[in-house]
């Protein structure tokens, strides 16, 4: 038979330049594309990274504006100060004016003029049941002929209860006074110097409570 004649091989290259195995050849990339792609990852990542932020304040924010609503429709107590308790009553009447008996002392009988006496009242208690007697009441006159002088209750005097009773060291109570020689003015006058002293000439003293008095002593200012 005769020879058929050789048929030329095939180069196993592709005609494309492509790789023996047939697969597309990668294409190479450049530094700067590269650089180009890593920076837009750059800026795809801040802004991921700024939208979760963002989403986790929100989230964060309308949590605590809840809590804070609830804490506000919770009932909130009102402290309240103690009231104190009113007094109690003692149950002990007043003295009154009726059963005392009052002396009055003075430390001389005579001063000079701008001088001062210092007088001392003394008060007896001879009712029965204890009562209370408020020593504040107590009030020393000085007089001279119709004229009021001096009166010790020309400012009001604090009040100083005391509680007397029928018994041994409970029957009686004291109270000092001091007299500057010096004239009451209208009113009352905290800083006695600045009253006017008396003349010379002799003056009356005498101590009260309400309707009850004592005797009367004669003071002389020489």
């Amino acid at each position: 038979m005769p020879a058929h004649p050789s048929q030329p091989s095939r180069s196993s290259a592709s005609p494309r330049g492509g790789s023996p195995s047939g697969r597309p050849r990668k294409r190479a990339i450049s530094k700067r594309q590269r650089a180009i792609y890593r920076r837009r990852r750059i800026v795809v990542g801040v802004a991921l990274l700024v939208v979760l932020s963002f989403a986790v304040w929100c989230v964060y924010s309308l949590g605590r504006g809840v809590v804070q609503g609830i804490a506000l429709l919770k009932p909130t107590p009102i402290s309240r100060s103690a009231v104190p308790d009113p007094p109690k009553s003692t149950g002990v009447a007043s003295c009154g004016n009726t059963s005392v008996e009052l002396a009055l002392t003075p430390a001389s009988l005579s001063l000079p003029v701008g001088g001062s006496l210092e007088f001392t009242g003394t008060v007896d208690y001879t009712g029965a049941a204890s009562c209370l007697l408020d020593m504040g009441d107590l009030t020393l006159t000085i007089t001279s002929g119709q004229d009021t002088v001096w009166r010790s209750d020309s400012c009001p005097a604090a009040s100083k209860q005391l509680l007397l009773a029928n018994a041994a060291d409970m029957d009686k109570a004291s109270q000092k006074f001091t007299w500057n020689a010096n004239r009451t003015g209208q009113g009352c006058v905290k800083d006695e110097t600045k009253l006017p002293n008396v003349d010379r000439g002799t003056y009356v003293a005498q101590l009260s409570l309400g309707k009850s008095v004592s005797g009367k002593v004669t003071i002389t200012v020489q």
